[in-house]
């Protein structure tokens, strides 16, 4: 990982944390290791979330439902995966066999994930000032390049529309399957008793924004 470290310009300072962050729970449990990442991608996530919130407040000035968009845009499963492609991650992902056969390290779900979890690693190691400094370095290029977006709200904008039109709206699990570590959802969107699209996931996040774009399609919207 001194390669990764050098990209960064981090010097860590407990290695292990790091292996953790990259150990998925597939890897965990074939290996016996004690914990696999999902834990650091959660507070990950938060300080991913709060550096973006944070740097969009003190340089731009639109609005709360503005900003929050814009936040969304940048720090979803669509930018984690750019953000993680760009760094090279998959290649330090630890999973197991069946999982490593099935093409684990470059899912996309998971390619996500493990961003989120370096994060989160980086701040429990470094702190959140080193934490903040490499958000920025890798996320700020992004935002401030209007022709890159990774709008993938699919959600918010259709439940815009659900309440503009006053319709009723519900996701509506289909089918669960897989092992725990590789669940795969299947999620029909209803909007006023009408199926209006079904997507499939790795999470029902993902299956539900994945239903909710096609459903944004079918409406033209």
């Amino acid at each position: 990982m001194e390669e990764l470290f050098n990209k960064l310009n981090i010097k860590p300072k407990n290695i292990n944390i790091y292996n953790t962050a990259f150990s998925h729970s597939s890897y965990v449990n074939e290996h016996k290791v004690k914990s696999d990442y999902e834990r650091l991608e959660f507070l990950g996530d938060a300080v991913l979330d709060l550096v973006v919130a944070d740097y969009l407040y003190n340089h731009y000035k639109e609005t709360e439902g503005e900003m929050t968009k814009v936040r969304a845009s940048y720090v979803c499963e669509n930018a984690n995966y750019e953000y993680s492609t760009s760094l090279g991650l998959s290649k330090y992902i630890k999973v197991g066999h069946g999982e490593e056969i099935d093409g684990g390290a470059f899912k996309k779900a998971i390619v996500a994930d493990i961003f989120e979890a370096l994060m989160g690693a980086i701040y429990l190691d470094l702190g959140y000032a080193t934490a903040r400094k490499v958000i920025l370095d890798i996320v700020v290029p992004y935002i401030e390049n209007p022709k890159i977006t990774f709008f993938s709200d699919y959600k918010s904008a259709l439940q815009e529309y659900v309440q503009t039109t006053q319709k009723s709206l519900s996701y509506n699990i289909v089918k669960e399957e897989g092992p725990a570590h590789n669940r795969k959802f299947t999620i029909d969107v209803v909007i006023d008793d009408i199926s209006y699209g079904t997507g499939v996931g790795n999470s029902k996040k993902e299956a539900e924004q994945e239903a909710a774009k096609k459903a944004l399609e079918k409406l033209a919207i």
